[in-house]
């Protein structure tokens, strides 16, 4: 009966704690307060290990095919670049100022080609990073992952002429960005046309 009565007390206790904890604003949600290395361990494992259980049964398609990489390319600037960087780009003015800063996809792609499709398809809750998959399709997406497996080799030359590379489907590309974001090559995220309405983070 005592170790009832006890488990009741603490029980009650770790409620009344949690209650305290959310309804008191104790917890500081600035994006300019980092989290604890405890907490921030525990959120990037629970991250790895979800993305991969979920990215498992993904079967990437051939990622070498010329078209599919400049397709990508094209994308990338106009999608990522702002968060991820580019060859001529250390940092930009979203990036600064998120929290967890986005990887700098320019030195190295921290996941396989089937983590990253599904990453960029259905995104990272309360990292900014958004799920493209809602405005983008599979191939669209298989073209990031595609270019994201040359990003890291390519000169600041190289990756102009493929993000600047032209074609009846990438002009099409094009279009549809600035209809979703209103961004352009040069904002190069449609976090900044997402920032209109709310501000979105950047990706």
């Amino acid at each position: 009966m005592k170790f009832l009565i006890t488990a009741l007390l603490i029980a009650g206790a770790l409620i009344a704690s949690a209650f305290a904890f959310v309804y008191t604003g104790m917890f500081n949600v600035a994006a300019d307060a980092p989290h604890s290395a405890f907490t921030y361990a525990i959120m990037e494992t629970v991250r790895s290990h979800s993305i991969a259980a979920r990215a498992r049964d993904v079967q990437p398609p051939p990622l070498d095919d010329a078209t599919l990489i400049a397709t990508g390319a094209e994308h990338y600037a106009a999608m990522c670049s702002g968060c991820h960087l580019a060859p001529d780009k250390k940092e930009s003015e979203i990036r600064a100022g998120l929290y967890p800063q986005p990887p700098d996809l320019t030195k190295h792609l921290y996941a396989s080609p089937a983590e990253a499709f599904w990453v960029i398809k259905h995104g990272i809750k309360m990292s900014g990073m958004p799920a493209w998959g809602a405005t983008h399709d599979d191939s669209s997406i298989w073209g990031l992952v595609a270019f994201l497996q040359k990003l890291p080799e390519l000169t600041l030359a190289q990756y102009q002429a493929l993000a600047e590379s032209k074609g009846e489907s990438h002009h099409q590309h094009t279009h549809e960005h600035n209809d979703h974001t209103g961004a352009t090559m040069n904002s190069s995220h449609v976090h900044d046309g997402q920032k209109a309405e709310h501000h979105h983070h950047d990706q």
